[in-house]
């Protein structure tokens, strides 16, 4: 065999390669701020939540959990294609003592991949969904 008979594979190589090696690097980078944005979006059903059991009225809970949910995720710079939440859920807690009542709120929001990897125009959504539960605060006043 002549060393001359492998002039240019490595060329080939590469160019096979280089795209199926960034391919992956983007995948694995896509994947990260998927993770990191769901993170964010907890955040904001947890400051929802806490922020509607303080309120006094069903309607200014949704209000506060509305707001508080909107300053979590422009924070951090995410942005919901719809509005990210609903009307928040009142329940009971049965315990030893007295039962609490509890405010559920849940933060839905679908991002594009052009957002979530900072590249305009490519394709595809995702939606992200968050779920917090607080105890209402049996001292906020009526």
């Amino acid at each position: 065999m002549n060393l001359h008979d492998d002039r240019g594979s490595f060329a080939i190589e590469a160019a096979i390669l280089v795209p199926v090696v960034l391919a992956f690097a983007l995948m694995a980078v896509a994947a990260g701020r998927v993770q990191s944005t769901g993170a964010v979006v907890d955040a904001a059903a947890r400051s929802g939540a806490r922020a509607a059991s303080l309120a006094r009225t069903p309607e200014g809970a949704r209000q506060a959990a509305a707001d508080a949910v909107q300053q979590a995720l422009e924070d951090r710079g995410v942005q919901c294609a719809t509005e990210p939440v609903g009307e928040p859920q009142y329940g009971i807690l049965r315990t030893d003592g007295d039962p609490l009542t509890t405010i559920t709120v849940q933060v839905s929001c679908t991002v594009s991949f052009g957002d979530l990897m900072e590249l305009d125009g490519l394709p595809g959504h995702k939606t992200l969904t968050g779920t917090f539960t607080s105890v209402v605060d049996r001292y906020r006043g009526n």
